[in-house]
This record gives structure tokens, C-alpha cells and sequence, in this order.
């Protein structure tokens, strides 16, 4: 294996690792942000938000390659935004 093929692949292995890792966190937000919402009274028009991007996230069926998860990244960070929406919307409890 030559010296660039190994820069290659070790940069495309960190690029993966770091997509994956925001990935995760994003997750780790959102079912934070869900439980956060559910205590408080989850709008029943927002739990499909969160289920559609769990389900985009771990469905093999994506619009880029699954080791390329830019397009995962971004269903999370929409429906992380809609869901936080939701909580500072008039249609919140209590408000």
C-alpha cells in the first residue's frame, strides 16, 4: 500500500469517526430534548418528527452512503430545531 492510500484512508477513517460521533450526540440531544418535552406535555403532532429522524438515522436507506452521514447529521438537526420549536411555541402547556 503506498504513503497516499494510507493518508487517504486514515483521514477518511477520522472523517467517518467524526460524523458518527455527531451523529450520536445529536441523537443523545434530541431524545434528551423528547423526554424534556414529554414531562411537559410532548404536542402529539411532534412525535412523528422524532420517530421519522431515529428511523432516517437507522434505516440503511439514505440519500448519501450510509459511512457518509452528513444527510443523517441534518434530519437530526431539524427535528432537534422543530421539536425545541414546539417547546417555545404558543403551542407549549402553560403558556
Amino acid at each position: 500500500m503506498s504513503t497516499d492510500m494510507a493518508i487517504f484512508l486514515t483521514v477518511a477513517a477520522v472523517v467517518v469517526a467524526a460524523t458518527l460521533v455527531v451523529a450520536v450526540m445529536l441523537l443523545v440531544r434530541l431524545v434528551r430534548t423528547r423526554r424534556h418535552l414529554r414531562r411537559a406535555g410532548l404536542p402529539a403532532d411532534r412525535q412523528w418528527v422524532f420517530w421519522g429522524a431515529v428511523a432516517y438515522l437507522l434505516l440503511p436507506a439514505d440519500l448519501l452512503p450510509d459511512p457518509i452521514l452528513l444527510d443523517d447529521i441534518g434530519v437530526l438537526l431539524v427535528a432537534l430545531r422543530s421539536m425545541r420549536s414546539a417547546a417555545d411555541g404558543p403551542a407549549a402547556p402553560g403558556r
